[in-house]
């Protein structure tokens, strides 16, 4: 593994894989969110944003998290392997609403100085809509993926995400082949 590309619903714990996993591997971590957002929660233009995708997916080693699903393809292409943690809506939506709470009226480590956390009902719908308007579309590249012959890991559950750090693997009954649609 030099290029990994860590991608799933919001609050599935995308940067704290991406953080353990570059302890264990010694790969460069980029948080995509740090990346996208300017303090105070303002984007970038999108010609500006895809041309730093680019820019950062060009790296020889590193393990990138996030979604970002207008430049995912470019990380897609370039990483030799693509972990997506395939979590329920239920799980996410605690996982961002304990998130809320720990950071509240802070910046976590992986965004952007400036950028407090913060929970919208906009991002709550999101999760809630991505196993029908996200995920379906993930499996398909996830599969041309593996067709292409880069590894995909498909996780489930916070113990297969503990086994895989352990392992450098994806542990039994997590799916290292064809992700399930």
């Amino acid at each position: 593994m030099e290029r990994a590309a860590i991608i799933g619903p919001g609050g599935a714990g995308k940067s704290t894989l991406a953080r353990k996993l570059g302890e264990v591997t010694g790969l460069p971590v980029i948080h995509l969110d740090r990346e996208h957002w300017r303090p105070g929660w303002v984007e970038p233009p999108r010609d500006e944003w895809e041309s730093r995708v680019q820019e950062l997916a060009a790296g020889e080693r590193w393990i990138i998290d996030g979604n970002y699903g207008g430049t995912m393809e470019t990380r897609i292409e370039r990483a030799d392997t693509i972990v997506f943690l395939d979590f329920g809506r239920v799980r996410c939506l605690r996982g961002v609403i304990t998130r809320r709470i720990r950071y509240r009226n802070r910046t976590r480590p992986d965004m952007t100085e400036g950028c407090q956390e913060r929970l919208t009902w906009q991002f709550l719908k999101w999760i809630w809509d991505y196993p029908k308007t996200k995920r379906p579309g993930i499996l398909g590249m996830l599969a041309e993926a593996q067709a292409l012959g880069k590894g995909v890991v498909v996780l489930r559950s916070y113990g297969e995400v503990t086994e895989f750090l352990r392992s450098g693997v994806a542990p039994e009954g997590a799916d290292a082949a064809a992700p399930k649609r």
